[in-house]
């Protein structure tokens, strides 16, 4: 079989919906499989995956929102093609009101790679973007991290893997493709993702060919009692506008997680990522820490029209994402907070630990917290105000006035018995 020029027709269809359930309910997502076919009807390109969008948009109060944008069960994939040795492949696929999502992947002699990504995503679908200020399609292009794949091996990857651009992260599992198809047959031979290798233990060869060992006996080690949490490593994390820092935090973040048992997870800075937006009213950070944990924290003006302005912690969002397929197990939110209050201009301190209530199954915790979301100048915090946690100036009027007051109870005691004592020694004469 000659290279394929085009395809002259293909087949797609979508799989049953697969249900999920999470902590707080049933999520629902949709996979896609698509099988096109070249101009003799032999398949020459084979998809199979599903995925999930997390896009942060800006909505009509200028606030900065996180919404989940899921395939749908009418999804077309018109405009996918074959590609030869001079045309790139393309995987295209349209739904919803709008939305659509593509692939390019080209080949060389011996491998094929996927180029870049296109998502166009239209925040008129009210549905998804029920408050969006700006109103249209809006694309994204993602270069695809993937490595390459030999030719006749198809790429499978299982377990979620996370690509993030902008203000989209993209969320990928179960995936199975093979671009270039030979002689119209998925091939048998497979080449796993990164985070589908498992990790096996070293074999000890033995040391001779007729080398015995004579059976031991020895007791099971004692089991190890579970190492408590101890509290996260600090991160530091920024934000640019342009060239500009225009937001700074250092914080270390720590989930408590309750479902069947209470569930504690630090948030490792080395491989978290920070992401968000920054804005004259409101400003966003979200953190991903490139696993299975998404956390979003937004920060508002308060009384912007006042001449003495000051900012606060409104809102904190923390997504828990199943790391063997990606999809959502737990998702929280609280947009009615009022924590972290500083002026305008300046940046809020906590060393100490503090917790912030998500909702009845979800805390975080701070550790170290240092952050200034707005007016930030040459990459630096301005002055601090720190909370009442670590003001110990407070502690030392207590302390005193505890020490003065213990004082005067033991002189009035010493006092009491001493009279009694004198008085007794009257009665006797």
């Amino acid at each position: 079989m000659g290279p394929r020029r085009s395809a002259a027709s293909s087949r797609g269809r979508l799989l049953l919906p697969l249900l999920l359930l999470g902590v707080s309910g049933f999520f629902q997502s949709y996979a896609v499989e698509v099988d096109i076919k070249d101009a003799s009807n032999a398949t020459c390109l084979y998809a199979n995956w599903m995925m999930r969008f997390l896009i942060t948009y800006e909505s009509n109060n200028g606030d900065y929102k996180t919404t989940t944008l899921n395939l749908s069960s009418s999804a077309t994939h018109n405009g996918s093609v074959c590609g030869n040795d001079t045309q790139a492949a393309l995987v295209a696929v349209q739904f919803g009101e709008g939305h659509s999502w593509s692939i390019n992947i080209t080949k060389n002699n011996e491998t094929y790679q996927g180029d870049f990504m296109t998502l166009t995503y239209n925040t008129n679908d009210t549905a998804v973007f029920p408050d969006a200020k700006r109103k249209g399609p809006v694309t994204i292009f993602i270069k695809d991290p993937a490595g390459p794949v030999q030719l006749n091996t198809v790429f499978v990857c299982h377990n979620s893997f996370v690509i993030e651009a902008e203000n989209i992260t993209q969320i990928f599992w179960n995936v199975t493709v093979q671009a270039f198809v030979q002689n119209g047959t998925v091939s048998k031979k497979e080449t796993r993702c990164p985070a589908d290798r498992p990790t096996s233990a070293p074999t000890v060869p033995p040391t001779s060919a007729n080398a015995t060992t004579a059976p031991t006996t020895a007791a099971p080690p004692a089991p190890t009692p579970p190492k408590p949490v101890e509290n996260p490593d600090t991160g530091n994390y920024s934000l640019k506008s342009g060239n500009k820092t225009c937001f700074l935090a250092t914080v270390g973040l720590q989930l408590n997680v309750s479902q069947d048992k209470p569930l504690l997870i630090n948030i490792n800075p080395k491989t978290t990522v920070a992401d968000g937006a920054c804005g004259n009213t409101t400003a966003t950070l979200k953190l991903n820490d490139g696993n299975s944990t998404l956390i979003g924290f937004t920060f508002a003006v308060k009384n912007a029209s006042a001449s003495v302005q000051k900012f606060y912690l409104r809102e904190v969002n923390v997504t828990l994402l199943n790391h063997l397929n990606g999809s959502v197990i737990s998702s929280a939110d609280n947009n009615n907070l009022s924590k972290w209050d500083a002026f305008l201009g300046s940046s809020y301190m906590c060393r100490k630990e503090q917790t912030l209530q998500i909702n009845e199954n979800v805390q975080v915790h701070t550790f170290n917290l240092w952050i200034q979301p707005f007016l930030v100048e040459a990459n630096k915090f301005a002055t601090a105000q720190e909370c009442s946690l670590d003001d110990d100036s407070i502690l030392i009027p207590i302390v005193v006035g505890a020490a003065l007051a213990v004082l005067i109870a033991i002189i009035v005691v010493a006092y009491i018995i001493g009279r009694r004592k004198s008085y007794a020694g009257y009665q006797t004469l």
